[in-house]
């Protein structure tokens, strides 16, 4: 196990298993709560949902160092064992890049709240499991990030450097 203070290298298989398992409680609470009213919009969500998750793999999660790296294989703690679909892109995002990162997963979480404020319930689930997603990525992962670009990285820059030195000593 990685020391709590180190940069993340790399995922391991039990690591994208935890965040699948927290992301698979909203998605499954937002499929619900649409099903429960309309099958229809319960299989257009599903089908947004994976035309905007490939665009947040196209446009943010290419220019990941996880992306990028020479592995034939995307592991990381949302996609494992994925084909690399799209060119990696190092280095800083551009403007369609931030709005796809930002867009895309805002209409994700808000298209379901019509039929989730139908069902307070699972509207309370959804918040939850939300925030619980949310503060665990927070907490496990923004400060030890190595994508120095994300906008949600918290490494102090004295670390960050520090890594690009090791990387360019060959460490």
């Amino acid at each position: 196990m990685n020391h709590p203070h180190e940069l993340r290298e790399r995922f391991g298989f039990k690591d994208f298993l935890f965040y699948t398992c927290l992301l698979a409680v909203p998605i499954f609470t937002a499929i619900l709560a649409i099903f429960r009213h309309s099958f229809f919009w319960c299989i257009i969500y599903i089908l947004l949902a994976g035309a905007l998750t490939g665009c947040i793999l196209k446009f943010y999660c290419a220019h990941c160092p996880h992306y990028t790296r020479d592995d034939e294989r995307l592991n990381c703690m949302f996609f494992w064992g994925l084909p690399k679909l799209f060119t990696p892109r190092p280095g800083p995002l551009d403007p369609m890049d931030k709005l796809v990162a930002f867009g895309a997963p805002a209409v994700l979480l808000l298209f379901p709240l019509i039929w989730l404020f139908q069902e307070p319930g699972l509207l309370i689930i959804y918040i939850l499991s939300l925030a619980g997603i949310g503060a665990s990525v927070y907490r496990n992962e923004c400060h030890r990030c190595i994508y120095d670009e994300c906008p949600m990285n918290q490494v102090p820059q004295s670390d960050t450097n520090a890594h690009h030195d090791a990387d360019e000593r060959g460490a």
